[in-house]
């Protein structure tokens, strides 16, 4: 007999109080105040916030944004480095139906003035650090917004009151607020959670919008695929304003694990935070790992447990992760977009790995990997059919993406919505292959590509060997107009502190001794290169030098 689908009204009713529960990652919380009430949930400097307490101040936020007017659908925006206020907007934004936009802290007054105007902004919190640019922002905004500065002692700014930007500082803010604030779930999972600008390199941002549903559900499979416990200590090197810290924000509470916060990345803090904190968990894009490879502060000896650390935002070469296993760390290569909420896959550890030299090693775990848990499907397209590419580790397509942690569309913009998805899927603008394993493997962005002579050249496949210089710290390659080839590769390289000088020759013979000669850099530059607050390399700031070389 089938399952009888059919019921009334008022049963059917009775029933989805009991069995349908929308998800929302604001129940983390909820359970982890109740399970570890005493627990130390929040760590800033000698300051240890419990789940208790930090339960009480999300509900004080969120009651004293209720009284500021704040309720369903309104953006709330929020400038801030990785500090305890950060953290808790996650939860008292949404816990009043608010929408949370987390602002990168490198922007300039106009391109946050444009977030704020674009999403709507009814409230701006702010860490006075970032005072000036804030004041700039405020003045590309047609009408008045409620400013509040987050004052916070280990900041350059955390006492002047010739900063104040705000009508009034966010721990006076929260003073005003309700403890037992009687919170709501979302009438809808769908309901907006989050909103996110992409980095607009091409235009104006996009705004990303995020549900509930997707947040809780790429917070269970980051902590499952991270293997997060009630035991976790996890360092906030990765920015919050990042995807919201690719939803660790919340998996991290998931688990009751401990929040530790850190407002600037230096390597040596963070060091010194593994030490002091027993830290067992860390994200960074590959260039911080770099940073930590080549700081003189990085330890002589390993750390007595194991340090897990994620990378992504951009292809980490295998160089980095075999230096970073040297050093004693266990790494996890994740892949994924603002549009996929952070992490969309992870590089599965297999068993059989285990065998390899360091260097195999690393050289499976560069690949992109396999679905997170949580993510329906990951696969590789060919650009013009759309068919699955086979999977030969050879045929270039485009990685495509679906499931419940992919993003709602971008905000008021139908067009790059619908150009977003084609077919029933997220395109990526990401060119990669498939491995007869299953495990997928970037070859470059779309737009990162090098066309020379007809011939394409993978910018990633050329860093990839620039970084086994031994003098090399980081490098990046951009395509350079070129009046016979149409493009030719162009080398950025910045050198280890301590590896004396390099010239272009040495560089470019290096390459030639290891790739196709058409694929080697015809021109080298060398110096600082220019990077995202996330670590990401600013390509498109490196096209434009090349063009005028």
């Amino acid at each position: 007999m089938a399952i009888d689908t059919q019921a009334r009204d008022d049963e059917g009713l009775e029933r989805r109080a009991a069995n349908h529960v929308p998800l929302s990652p604001l129940t983390f919380l909820e359970h982890a105040a109740k399970v570890y009430p005493q627990k130390v949930a929040v760590v800033h400097d000698d300051r240890r916030i419990s789940y208790a307490e930090l339960y009480e101040r999300c509900k004080r936020l969120a009651s004293a944004l209720s009284r500021a007017g704040v309720g369903l659908g309104d953006t709330v925006a929020i400038m801030a480095p990785n500090v305890p206020a950060m953290l808790e907007a996650h939860y008292g934004v949404p816990m009043v139906g608010g929408v949370l936009n987390t602002i990168n802290t490198r922007l300039d007054g106009p391109a946050i003035g444009f977030g704020l105007k674009h999403g709507n902004a009814k409230v701006l919190i702010a860490d006075r650090d970032h005072a000036e640019v804030v004041r700039a922002a405020l003045k590309e905004l047609e009408a008045p917004l409620l400013v509040i500065d987050i004052v916070d002692p280990g900041g350059k700014n955390g006492h002047p009151d010739s900063m104040a930007v705000g009508e009034l500082d966010y721990e006076t803010f929260l003073a005003q607020g309700d403890s037992e604030f009687a919170w709501q779930l979302p009438a809808d999972e769908w309901q907006s959670i989050a909103l996110n600008y992409t980095s607009g390199t091409t235009g104006d941002p996009k705004g990303v919008v995020y549900h509930h549903r997707g947040a809780y559900l790429n917070a269970m499979g980051n902590a499952l695929a991270f293997g997060l416990t009630p035991d976790t200590a996890y360092l906030w090197t990765l920015p919050m304003f990042h995807c919201n810290g690719w939803t660790y924000t919340w998996a991290v509470t998931l688990v009751g694990g401990t929040h530790v916060c850190l407002r600037q990345v230096e390597p040596a803090r963070i060091f010194e935070l593994i030490g002091s904190e027993r830290v067992t968990h860390f994200c960074a894009a590959p260039i911080v790992l770099n940073m930590m490879i080549h700081s003189p502060a990085k330890p002589s000896a390993r750390y007595a447990h194991v340090v897990e650390v994620a990378t992504g935002g951009a292809a980490p070469p295998s160089a980095v992760i075999e230096q970073m296993e040297q050093l004693g760390f266990k790494v996890t290569h994740l892949y994924g977009l603002t549009e996929t909420y952070g992490p969309a896959t992870l590089c599965a550890w297999q068993r059989d790995w285990d065998g390899l030299d360091l260097g195999g090693r690393a050289g499976k775990m560069a690949r992109q990997g396999v679905a997170m848990p949580t993510q329906q499907e990951v696969t590789v397209l060919d650009a013009d059919t759309g068919e699955r590419v086979p999977s030969d580790g050879a045929t270039v397509g485009e990685i495509a993406i679906r499931g419940n942690t992919v993003m709602k569309g971008y905000l008021r913009n139908p067009q790059g919505t619908e150009e977003a998805f084609k077919d029933g899927w997220f395109r990526s603008g990401d060119l990669a292959v498939m491995h007869p394993d299953g495990y997928i493997e970037i070859k470059d962005r779309l737009k990162d590509v090098i066309i020379s002579g007809g011939e394409n050249i993978s910018s990633l496949e050329v860093e990839e060997v620039l970084y086994r210089h031994p003098k090399v710290m980081e490098a990046a390659v951009v395509a350079r107009p070129d009046e016979k080839w149409g493009e030719t590769p162009c080398a950025f390289v910045a050198l280890k502190p301590d590896a004396g000088a390099a010239t272009a020759e040495e560089i470019i013979k290096w390459c030639r001794a290891n790739l196709a000669s058409f694929k080697c850099p015809k021109h080298v530059v060398f110096g600082e290169l220019p990077k995202t607050s996330t670590g990401k390399i600013q390509k498109f700031l490196l096209r434009e030098q090349a063009k005028s070389l």
